[in-house]
């Protein structure tokens, strides 16, 4: 499937849809216009900004491949069952970073092929980074210029990647099995490009997640030789589930 895929169109869709964020980040007014959502999530302007840009690009490029956004009107399972490819979506990755003003959220584009994420990009647009994901290779592009991204192997005095915004005692119980010893804090998906690119080892959440905000990072992971594991122990991560809601999780660069 991913040989149909052109990386450098998806690219530039990301980085469209970064430009609609960072027009929004940039001014005070717009973006501290904030909704929330049944479940109390934040919802600004951003998320439906970044969200138009990449429906409407995706549906032209790709006019045959179904789409799952954070922001889109949700599909049932019914229906999305039987999608054996798909577009996973999250426009805005990372919304309470973008309310902190931290710079530390991403717009997430993946494609899920027989419940596994083959293909997935993470774009920061504050810091103007792209994470790529091909399922063959894994690389960044900073100012242009593209760097291949390996996981790291470590065997001992690992580093933990932590949420700034999420965080559990069962997390300490798994970082001591993994011989952690130092760690390094991060929002948003851009915790698994950490793995990706060796500046961390380890992943771990226990808390739940939705499909959405996993996909793309877990692809640009795996491309980077890393593996990703339901949190009960070396079992697939999947998706398409009959409910969205992610178990807990643990990414490994090893």
């Amino acid at each position: 499937m991913t040989e149909q895929i052109n990386t450098q169109e998806l690219i530039d869709l990301a980085l469209q849809a970064g430009q609609a964020i960072l027009n929004i980040y940039h001014d005070k007014d717009l973006a501290g216009d904030v909704d929330y959502k049944s479940d109390n999530s934040p919802l600004t302007l951003a998320d439906k900004a970044s969200h138009n840009v990449i429906m409407k690009g995706l549906t032209k490029l790709y006019p045959n491949i179904p789409i799952i956004s954070e922001e889109g009107e949700q599909v049932e399972y019914s229906a999305r069952k039987n999608y054996d490819t798909f577009w996973l979506i999250d426009p805005l990755d990372g919304t309470k970073e973008f309310i902190n003003r931290n710079g530390e959220f991403t717009v997430n584009i993946a494609l899920i092929s027989k419940q596994k994420p083959v293909f997935g990009i993470v774009y920061a647009p504050v810091p103007d980074v792209v994470y790529v994901g091909t399922g063959e290779r894994a690389f960044k592009l900073v100012n242009g210029k593209e760097a291949p991204l390996k996981v790291n192997n470590s065997t001992s005095n690992r580093i933990a990647v932590r949420s700034k915004s999420h965080a559990s005692p069962e997390e300490e119980i798994i970082l001591k099995e993994y011989d952690v010893t130092d760690s390094i804090s991060v929002g948003s998906s851009l915790k698994f490009c950490m793995v990706a690119e060796g500046k961390a080892d380890i992943y771990y959440r226990h808390g739940p997640t939705m499909e959405w905000d996993t996909a793309a990072g877990q692809a640009v992971l795996e491309s980077a030789g890393g593996k990703v594991f339901k949190e009960t122990g070396p079992t697939p991560f999947t998706y398409n589930k009959e409910s969205l809601l992610n178990t807990g999780f643990l990414g490994l660069g090893f």
